[in-house]
């Protein structure tokens, strides 16, 4: 699984780092979303999942590992 963020969609509501903060920060000058982990180990893979559906931009996105940042 490769994690990635639109920061133009994120809204910084921080809910992916309560969720998976083994895998996301929030920047210090916007608050919004940084993937620390873009391809996060097997134990964070379920809260990766709720994270994504928590997100309520949409922002964070999921792809194959090793697929192209977009």
């Amino acid at each position: 699984m490769r994690v990635t963020v639109d920061a133009g969609r994120c809204v910084g509501s921080g809910m992916c780092v309560f969720t998976a903060g083994e895998v996301f920060d929030q920047g210090e000058d916007d608050g919004r979303a940084i993937v620390l982990r873009p391809e996060p180990p097997a134990g964070t893979r379920d809260a990766v999942r709720r994270a994504v559906d928590l997100c309520p931009a949409g922002a964070i996105t999921l792809s194959a590992p090793g697929a192209p940042v977009p």
